[in-house]
């Protein structure tokens, strides 16, 4: 049987990186066993439904270049593959439920269901609903419908049993029948929740290996129990391990900085963070720690996933960043860059790309490290006396300035040869010296290198600047 994977998203935010984590194991798999990797948007919930969500998902999908094998956009043999144009599809499967036995009609106001689950508090329990319709008849429940009634489905829990389910890292997973909720499984205005829905579309999308986030644990024996109602057989299903943040807890999705834009706008290269999170729960069999996508997929198998929470964390990723930002040429470096340096033209980018290559892990720090072009940023003079007095730096910068003025900022080996006959002659320390011209330059002491990035500045503006330095020395 081939087999086939899927991510299924509800649209109703920014996609979380703890999502991208759960499809990249899910389209791994799959193309690890020469099968499809599906797409499908589960779009029931109306109240939450964001158009535009829908659409930073299938951006979020072709920035890190995983495309599904079917889906919305793609097409297939098993659509739709929006949840909200198969209602019909849904309501055939909840009829089958009810007219079994193993689901009935619940007629219970919202207000009525609220007052259960304060009741449940106060017992310090679980909140459950109390079973209050399911002992109606079925005659009287289909005359109540008949009449226009509002009522849910709600899936019949059996009594006092042990529910056995199976995930392919955790093993047997035992939950006692009197903890579960008799879940409501399709709503009065004929929409699905999510587990009739899921159930009912992993089925017929011919599913074979279901890889999920460790939320849905929980349900996963209401999953099971409506497999065995259908008469289906069950897909192989894996609750991926709970990311957390470096403090222990849970990494949270109303923190902005775990949504895949936030990492967009940072400057992380989509490539670096597969790659990063491929490390989480996963090792690779030859300990390397920088691999691509396609190496990734060669070496991968579910059964190897750890189910040990991993921790996120942004330091590491940073430096996987920065290796991928180092590996990359200064061409492409360039038109990366090009959206973070708007106050720069393509002509000082290309001369800056490579100065700066060893010194960023995320792209967005180049416009910071590279201010001093369009700007000299105020500062005191005592950072030019950092390490010098101040009649020192000022002779520095005097004889600096008449080496730039004489010989130009163009031809840097000339440059750098010039100004190391300067520093012997006159008994200075080559580190205090060019730290006193980087300050008078750049207004800071951390920058690519000084010489390199004169042609950046331009001669007169650079002349200019140390001009300037030197007035605040009088």
């Amino acid at each position: 049987m081939m087999v086939r994977t899927r991510f299924a998203p509800s649209p109703t935010g920014s996609i979380h990186i703890g999502s991208v984590y759960n499809f990249l194991l899910n389209y791994a798999y799959a193309k690890a066993k020469g099968g499809k990797f599906i797409l499908r948007v589960e779009d029931t919930d109306q109240k939450r439904y964001v158009k535009k969500a829908e659409d930073h998902l299938y951006q979020g999908l072709a920035w890190v270049g995983i495309e599904p094998d079917e889906g919305p956009k793609k097409g297939g043999d098993f659509g739709p593959y929006r949840q909200s144009e198969r209602l019909d599809i849904y309501q055939k499967y909840a009829r089958q439920l009810l007219d079994q036995g193993d689901a009935y009609y619940c007629f219970c106001s919202p207000k009525r269901l609220e007052k259960v689950r304060v009741e449940c508090r106060g017992k310090k329990c679980p909140p459950m609903y109390d079973k209050k319709c399911r002992n109606l008849s079925k005659k009287e429940a289909e005359e109540r419908v008949a009449r226009g009634e509002k009522a849910v489905v709600r899936m019949k829990i059996p009594d006092n049993q042990v529910v056995i389910a199976k995930d392919l890292i955790r093993g047997e997973i035992k939950f006692k029948s009197k903890h579960i909720d008799d879940q409501v499984i399709l709503k009065s205005d004929g929409f699905p929740t999510y587990h009739l829905a899921v159930v009912v579309d992993d089925h017929l999308m011919k599913i074979t290996h279901v890889v999920r986030g460790h939320e849905w644990l929980p349900s996963f024996p209401k999953h099971v129990l409506l497999y065995r109602y259908l008469g289906w057989k069950m897909p192989h299903i894996l609750h991926t391990p709970v990311l957390l943040d470096p403090a222990g807890g849970k990494l949270s999705k109303r923190r902005g900085d775990t949504n895949l834009g936030w990492f967009q706008r940072q400057g992380f290269l989509p490539e670096a963070i597969l790659n990063y999170l491929c490390l989480l729960g996963w090792s690779h069999p030859q300990g390397k720690e920088i691999f691509s996508l396609k190496e990734f997929i060669k070496a991968f198998d579910l059964k190897d996933v750890s189910p040990v929470s991993p921790t996120f964390d942004l330091v590491k990723l940073e430096w996987v960043n920065g290796m991928y930002i180092r590996a990359k040429k200064d061409e492409e470096l360039v038109k990366l860059l090009k959206s973070f340096l708007p106050k720069m033209n393509e002509e000082q980018i290309k001369i800056a790309a490579p100065l700066i290559k060893e010194r960023i892990k995320r792209l967005v720090e180049a416009e910071e490290l590279l201010e001093f072009v369009w700007c000299c940023p105020k500062y005191g003079k005592d950072l030019l006396l950092k390490k010098i007095d101040r009649k020192t730096a000022k002779e520095m910068l005097i004889k600096a300035q008449e080496v730039i003025e004489k010989r130009g900022i163009d031809d840097f080996q000339k440059l750098q040869e010039e100004l190391i006959k300067l520093i012997k002659k006159e008994g200075w320390k080559a580190g205090e010296f060019f730290m006193v011209l980087r300050v008078a330059i750049c207004a800071k002491s951390i920058t690519p290198p000084i010489l390199e990035s004169l042609p950046l500045v331009g001669k007169k503006e650079t002349l200019s600047r140390i001009e300037a330095a030197m007035k605040k020395l009088d």
